[in-house]
């Protein structure tokens, strides 16, 4: 098993919240997983034929309630996208736009991310890593519990395609600050800003919930993009 293969899950980046899906969503659980679901498995997927072509392909890790996922890949027909997110109701959500949309590019994880990139994505199956406003841990003593790390940051790394990108914002500083250094060390990644640097904000983006929510209480956003090299 190679080095990037080796994170420890002891810590996970996530605790399944007590929210409950309604009763639509709900229902796409059930009827719309066997269209757009990949279910986990400790075996490398062929993402060709899970898809139904060879094309470009975009992963987003806790798409939250889908709608960024679903918009991008309602505007981008010609590339494929795979989204991973725990919580129940996102996942349902998700899957009720994705159905009343007809996407065809799109399919959707309900595992924990670390586990379906080191077990089930090949090595450089990805053209682009999405990470927008991954759970902060914000009090000190949960820090451990936070995704990017540098664990995080090689098995990423390893999963893009030479060229690929890798995206992340967050609006708690110190988290940026966090990811920053994090990435900034990570020989298979360049900052595209330039070392210890944030990008603007990517305007076609749209906003996520946890975005909108951190600009009502007055938070800045910070973006980071990478390339692998």
């Amino acid at each position: 098993m190679s080095e990037p293969d080796r994170v420890p899950r002891a810590i996970r980046s996530f605790v399944m919240r007590g929210g409950r899906a309604t009763a639509a969503q709900q229902r796409a659980l059930c009827q719309q997983w066997p269209r757009y679901g990949l279910d986990y498995s400790a075996a490398p997927v062929d993402l060709d034929a899970l898809f139904g072509r060879a094309a470009p392909r975009t992963l987003e890790i806790g798409f939250g309630n889908g709608e960024t996922l679903a918009a991008l890949a309602d505007r981008q027909p010609a590339r494929d996208f795979l989204g991973i997110e725990v919580h129940p109701p996102g996942v349902g959500h998700l899957l009720q736009l994705a159905a009343a949309a007809e996407l065809a590019n799109l399919r959707v994880s309900r595992h924990d991310a670390v586990e379906v990139l080191r077990d089930q994505l090949p090595p450089q199956s990805l053209d682009e890593v999405l990470v927008l406003f991954p759970d902060p841990w914000h009090k000190k003593r949960h820090h451990k519990r936070r995704l990017v790390n540098a664990s995080f940051a090689s098995l990423v790394a390893s999963r893009l395609a030479v060229g690929g990108r890798l995206h992340l914002a967050t609006d708690w500083e110190h988290y940026a600050q966090q990811m920053l250094e994090v990435l900034d060390a990570e020989p298979l990644l360049r900052n595209r800003a330039g070392a210890g640097q944030y990008v603007p904000r990517d305007a076609a983006r749209a906003p996520t919930r946890f975005e909108r929510r951190g600009e009502r209480l007055g938070h800045a956003v910070f973006d980071l993009d990478y390339v692998r090299v």
